[in-house]
């Protein structure tokens, strides 16, 4: 009764072929994408950390600034933070009495926008435009604004709710 011929026997040394159908379609798609199985990327991890040696390049203390301006330069932060300080500090670039009636208000493409309180105001601002120019580029030369647009403020807006019906608008409001 001692049959070395058991199915048992037959497939000990053999791959099932769910098994073999699996282990192809990982390999085609680690050759193809890139991507590692879990299985791969687990014995990777444990292969690096068995390599790792305590006193290597890489595992040397980081200073906390150092450590942010990679981040800032990795995301690509620093325009963004220099227009953010330009908006902020306003009232050095353009003095403070200029800085009290007018506010930066955007910047796309290289425009700075700022609304004024008054028309008065943006026509006096645009007459010291190319001094405010000139400043804000000698201190944030890295926001690269190339022009200034003042803006008067905004008229009120007589279209009321979602149907409103286009026109000329009230008449005889302001007698």
């Amino acid at each position: 009764m001692n049959n070395s011929n058991s199915p048992s026997d037959e497939n000990k040394g053999q791959e099932s072929p769910q098994d073999f159908a699996q282990e192809f379609y990982w390999k085609m798609r680690e050759a193809i994408t890139g991507r590692l199985s879990r299985d791969a990327k687990r014995i990777a991890e444990k292969e690096q950390k068995a390599n790792s040696r305590p006193f290597e390049k890489g595992r040397d203390f980081v200073k906390g600034g150092d450590a942010i301006d990679g981040l800032m330069k990795a995301f690509r932060w620093e325009s963004q933070l220099a227009e953010a300080d330009l908006f902020n500090k306003w009232a050095e670039i353009v003095g403070d009495t200029n800085a009290a009636s007018s506010q930066p208000e955007t910047l796309t493409s290289g425009t700075l926008t700022i609304r004024c309180k008054s028309t008065a105001w943006a026509t006096q601002l645009r007459l010291m435009q190319a001094q405010i120019l000139e400043k804000i580029n000698a201190a944030y030369p890295e926001v690269d604004i190339k022009a200034l647009k003042m803006l008067g403020p905004d008229a009120p807006s007589w279209k009321k709710g979602p149907r409103s019906v286009p026109g000329r608008g009230p008449r005889d409001t302001y007698g």
